[in-house]
This record gives C-alpha cells, sequence and structure tokens, in this order.
C-alpha cells in the first residue's frame, strides 16, 4: 500500500508506530534490567517489610514501582509522539505512592532528568542513588539500528487505536526468579527468561488486536560484565496486511502443549489423549504465549480467568500476524459443540467484563487457547469438547 509523503493528523504509518513502541519497550527492558543488576535498586526489589514497615507501600511494592516506572516511560514517549493515543495507553497499575511520610506522590516523567530524579526520591524515601539511577534509565535516548522496520508500509488510523501495556509480566519470576534456569525442550519452565514487557495495540471500536510487541529483557546474560541483553519479537494484522519480525512455525510431527504449573490435573488429564506425555509447563502468561509464536508448543491452554487483556493483546496480535490467533476456550467450547466452528471467538480488548471489579473488569475470565496453526486448534477443541465435563 503506498504511503502519501504527508499524512492527515490521524493518519500516521505504522512503521512510525512500531518504531516508537518498540523503543519505549527498549527503555523499559533497560529499567528491567536495572532493577535486577544495581545493587542499590535490587535491595528495594527483594526487601520484604515487617511490622510497621508493612504500612511504607513504596518499599513494600518496590516491585510494583517498577512496574510503574515502565508503564509510564512507554506512555510518556509513545504519548509525545502520537497524541491521539495519550488518553488511551493503559496498564494495570496506578502511579500514585504513599511515601514514609505519609506524602502521596504522582509517579510521571518529568521534563528533565534532574526533575524526575528528584521525584523519585520522594518515593524512595530519599535513596538518591536509586532515584539518579533511574531516572538516568527513563531519560536516555534509544535509537533502533533495524532496517526490517524500514519495510512496514502500511497506514494506520491512531485516533481508532489504544493501547494495552503489561511493563513486567511474570513479577515473582522477575524478583525471585534465576538467570541460570537451563530450558526443557527450548522451553524455560521458570527464571528471569519468563519475565516480559508487553505491549499491544488494538481497535478501539473493534476490540481486534492489530500491532503486538513481546521484549525480553533477560534474553541473554552477557560476560564476564553479568549484563543483560535484551531481545523484541513484533508483529502486525491489519486489514489485509500480516506482518512480522517471527516466520511462521513448522507443523509438527508431535504436537506438544504448554501450560500453567497450577493448571488443573483434570485439564492436563483430558489432553493427554492428544499431547501424551508432551505436556510442557512454564512460568508467566506471556512466555507461554511466546512459546507457542516461536513454535516451541503448538498451543498454550488455560482453563481459568487468570490473564488480563494486558497480558494477552501483544502476544495475540503476533499470533495473527503468524496465522494463528487466541480464542475464549469457554466461548469456543460452546460455539464447538453447538456445531459452528469457523470462526471460533477470539478475544477481543475494548470491553470490560460486565459486573465485575477492578482489575478483574479486564480479565479473559473464559480461559484462553493460544496457536499458530489451525489443525492444532481444531484437535484441542475436539479433545476438550469431549472430556468439557471434567474440567
Amino acid at each position: 500500500m503506498a504511503v502519501p509523503h504527508r499524512l492527515p493528523a490521524s493518519l500516521k504509518t505504522m512503521a512510525a508506530l512500531l518504531k516508537s513502541l518498540l523503543a519505549a519497550s527498549e527503555k523499559a527492558a533497560c529499567i528491567a534490567q536495572l532493577c535486577r543488576q544495581e545493587e542499590a535498586l535490587f535491595s528495594l526489589l527483594i526487601e520484604e517489610k515487617r511490622g510497621a514497615d508493612k504500612n511504607k507501600k513504596f518499599l513494600q511494592d518496590f516491585k510494583t514501582l517498577a512496574d510503574v516506572l515502565i508503564q509510564e516511560v512507554i506512555k510518556h514517549d509513545v504519548g509525545q509522539k502520537f497524541p491521539e493515543l495519550q488518553d488511551h495507553i493503559r496498564g494495570e497499575e496506578s502511579n500514585k505512592f504513599e511515601n514514609g511520610l505519609g506524602e502521596t506522590v504522582v509517579v510521571q516523567v518529568c521534563p528533565t532528568q534532574q526533575e524526575t530524579a528528584a521525584l523519585l526520591e520522594k518515593v524512595l524515601d530519599r535513596k538518591q542513588a536509586a532515584a539518579e539511577l533511574l531516572a538516568a534509565a527513563i531519560h536516555q535516548e534509544v535509537v533502533l539500528s533495524d532496517p526490517a522496520l524500514d519495510d512496514v508500509a502500511v497506514t494506520i488510523s491512531t485516533e481508532s487505536m489504544a493501547v494495552w501495556i503489561d511493563p513486567i509480566d511474570s513479577t515473582n519470576q522477575y524478583i525471585r526468579g534465576r538467570g541460570d534456569v537451563l530450558p526443557v525442550d527450548g522451553i524455560y519452565p521458570s527464571g528471569l527468561r519468563s519475565a516480559l514487557v508487553l505491549i499491544g495495540v488494538y481497535n478501539r471500536h473493534s476490540g481486534e488486536p492489530v500491532l503486538g510487541i513481546i521484549n525480553e529483557p533477560f534474553f541473554k546474560e552477557k560476560l564476564p560484565a553479568r549484563r543483560w541483553q535484551s531481545k523484541y519479537h513484533w508483529g502486525i494484522s491489519y486489514g489485509g496486511t500480516r506482518l512480522s519480525s517471527l516466520s511462521r512455525p513448522q507443523l509438527r510431527t508431535s504436537p506438544r502443549v504448554v501450560l500453567s504449573s497450577n493448571e488443573k490435573v483434570a485439564l492436563q488429564e483430558a489432553l493427554t489423549p492428544l499431547y501424551g506425555q508432551q505436556l510442557c509447563f512454564a512460568s508467566g502468561a506471556g512466555y507461554k504465549m511466546l512459546c507457542v509464536a516461536l513454535g516451541l508448543a503448538d498451543a498454550y491452554v488455560l482453563s481459568e480467568g487468570s490473564t488480563f487483556k494486558w497480558d494477552s493483546c501483544g502476544p495475540h496480535a503476533i499470533l495473527l500476524a503468524l496465522g494463528g490467533g487466541m480464542v475464549d476456550l469457554s466461548e469456543a467450547l460452546k460455539s464447538w459443540q453447538a456445531g459452528q466452528r469457523k470462526p471460533l471467538p477470539e478475544l477481543t480488548y475494548n470491553k470490560p467484563v460486565e459486573g465485575a471489579l477492578g482489575a478483574e473488569r479486564w480479565a479473559n475470565q473464559g480461559g484462553l487457547v493460544a496457536y499458530i496453526h489451525r489443525e492444532h486448534l481444531e484437535a484441542v477443541m475436539a479433545t476438550l469438547a469431549a472430556a468439557a465435563n471434567t474440567f
């Protein structure tokens, strides 16, 4: 599709939006890495306050501050380049914190690095070194050198778009997970590899995901400095366009499914006729979705509503770009049993759950199935439909 030289304000090239989001994801990865690598920050990340100190939210929940900083950086950086998206960039965290003096501080990116450091000092109870490290990361300029991005010649009406952010998916592994966990058949069962930055763009009217980014902040540890190197993946599914940094995985002769380690035993047993011993387990919803996109697993099945729109939007767009998708398991089973099998209901991202409160308003309540090849989706649905009353 030809791109005009001068676009109306509401029309931007997909390449410009993609580059902006990728740069923000790289900065987010840097902040996530810093909080793990620098002692001044890591000591706060793992600290567990007891007694009277438990009321000091900024210390008790430094992990939440790391999340919020990443969320606010993405909002700020992308919002500056795309003002029409500013009020439609959302994540799971509130940006209000109460410090040790009882002051409420709104975390945001200030005009200068010095101002941001001063604000963070208030949140961090005057911990200057930690505040300055974070402020420097927040205000760094990220320059992408990725020639493939210049070939993305698609025009998008950004006024109809919105963004979901999961600043650090798999927070527990991010805080406690080790960097030396070994993969099992290519899949890391736990550890830092499962901590990801997830960004998804969706159509506000239809709820369909159109652009997704998965950034792996802890993709590779660089020795001897023991610094981490990140890696990003992206996908676009917009109109008739399907583009991705990944190649579509081949069909496996011996199918494999990836599940949460605390998935119901009944669901595991229901899947056994299809997958036999090829049941793999991993931490992090985003990481399991990435495993499907990379072809390490043929499907990710989740029976419970324990994921949220910010978890699935970005990975869903990448799966769509590769010819797959992500269906609502509960609704898909109903359709399958009613004989309505094409298409099965995919997850959408624009409408909250009626009657739900707080974060649950944006839960994927019916569970999900992530897939690349339609053959695997149909095999999962047929297998689970036959055992629907057992899980």
